[in-house]
């Protein structure tokens, strides 16, 4: 399997998107989505290429597997 690589906060909030998850509000720069279910909110930064902890962060909040990511990166759209 290959390694999480830091990427540009619109393809993060694309795989997000995918999911189920919804754009609720920004705050600063940080964008927050929301999904039924789930208490945690995932918070994306608008960097030009998030750091590997946030991802990984952000896909144990929405329990989303390394495999489940990287098969969403891979899609188109």
């Amino acid at each position: 399997m290959p390694a999480i690589k830091p990427i540009n906060y619109r393809d993060l909030v694309k795989v997000f998107q995918k999911c189920g998850w919804i754009y609720q509000r920004t705050k600063g720069d940080h964008m927050i989505f929301t999904k039924k279910g789930f208490i945690r909110p995932v918070v994306i930064p608008k960097y030009k290429t998030i750091p590997i902890f946030i991802i990984k962060n952000n896909l144990r909040t929405a329990k989303i597997s390394n495999e489940e990511y990287f098969d969403l990166i891979k899609q188109k759209g």
